[in-house]
């Protein structure tokens, strides 16, 4: 196991050699298997129907998990992510599992640390894992009523506590990294900024942050309405370990905002994108090797440091990607000069 008072210098130091590799898409992995409601459900005993709750699989199928996560790991990742994007207590409400919600965070942090510490047993190469929260379906900043504007339906506290809860758990089951991803909306992320923060204090140490946005539109705009670059100043003050994009689009259509984002950002940058545009049906056809090659010109640039993949990506993606980036230098932090950098919807420089 990575020791976590160590992990951020293991990381930093892997991605100082060469591009890392991070995994793929759990969801389009999960969905080919053709599970049915009874392996979700198992012997839980829930009231709800459980088809489609991906991260309660930790505990009824984690053969599935553990195999999936297997294949990331053959095809090359070097940082792989627990299957627990909505597993917290806003999203589990949905399927009436709000109290598994640790349980189920436990078990998946473990499946990921066993099978990474098999494989860099194996050969010696450092082994990641990111223990994986997502956005939930509630915004801090938007208020959905359009009626009411002012109107919110959770506050920053209670999220705050909900991430918080997910945090612990996924630490406890092993994880070196909390991965805040898919942020539509930079207040919720700051409160899961927040969360991890105090869970520092609690355990006195350090549990290094990856925090990586998604944009709503060509523009480079989240749902809440940052750009890439105000995005970055409002949560730079975390200290994350990585920064970066996933989601949203594919390569091709994230490539500005990558160079955007590795020219500012003086920390490693992890970059995922979806396995291009969804078709007419919402399904992901963009071939590995397209996928790989698009993303071998950030690497080619000395844009990046983690590579992966989101949407529709594949353990076929992931070993393309890792093929095409092999050999190549890994991208360097910029130095940036001190000056006061704010950030409303737009980033905002003081010059010294």
């Amino acid at each position: 196991m990575t020791p976590l008072s160590t992990a951020r210098e293991k990381l930093n130091a892997e991605a100082a050699k060469r591009v890392l590799i991070s995994d793929g898409a759990f969801g389009t992995q999960i969905q080919n298997r053709k599970l049915s409601e009874e392996d979700y459900a198992g012997d839980l005993g829930l009231k709800a129907d459980q088809k489609g709750n991906n991260d309660i699989l930790a505990l009824t199928r984690p053969d599935v998990i553990e195999d999936i996560t297997r294949a990331y790991l053959d095809a090359g990742s070097d940082v792989i992510a627990t299957n627990t994007f909505s597993a917290n207590v806003i999203s589990q409400a949905d399927y009436a599992a709000e109290a598994l919600v640790r349980d189920i965070n436990v078990e998946s942090g473990k499946i990921a640390r066993k099978l990474a510490d098999e494989f860099e047993e194996m050969d010696g190469r450092p082994r990641f894992v990111a223990g994986a929260i997502g956005p939930t379906n509630k915004t801090l900043s938007l208020s959905p009523d359009v009626e009411d504007p002012g109107f919110r339906e959770i506050d920053f506290d209670y999220l705050t506590s909900v991430y918080h809860e997910q945090a612990a758990a996924l630490i406890e089951g092993g994880c070196d990294f909390i991965l805040i991803e898919t942020i539509f909306d930079t207040l919720n992320a700051k409160a899961g900024v927040m969360a991890v923060k105090q869970l520092e204090r609690e355990l006195g140490r350090d549990v290094p942050i990856m925090l990586s946005m998604t944009l709503t539109d060509l523009s480079g705009r989240n749902l809440s309405g940052h750009t890439v670059e105000a995005f970055w100043y409002a949560v730079r003050h975390a200290n994350p370990i990585t920064v970066g994009l996933n989601c949203s689009f594919g390569a091709e259509q994230l490539r500005p905002h990558v160079q955007m984002l590795s020219k500012i950002a003086d920390t490693q940058l992890m970059a995922y994108p979806n396995a291009g545009l969804p078709n007419e049906l919402g399904e992901y056809d963009e071939l590995p090797a397209t996928t790989a090659s698009l993303v071998r010109e950030w690497a080619e640039n000395g844009q990046v440091n983690i590579l992966g993949g989101c949407c529709g990506s594949s353990p076929e993606h992931i070993a393309a990607i890792a093929g095409a980036v092999e050999g190549l230098a890994p991208r360097k932090l910029p130095q940036r000069d001190t000056q006061m950098r704010l950030a409303g919807l737009e980033p905002f420089t003081i010059a010294a």
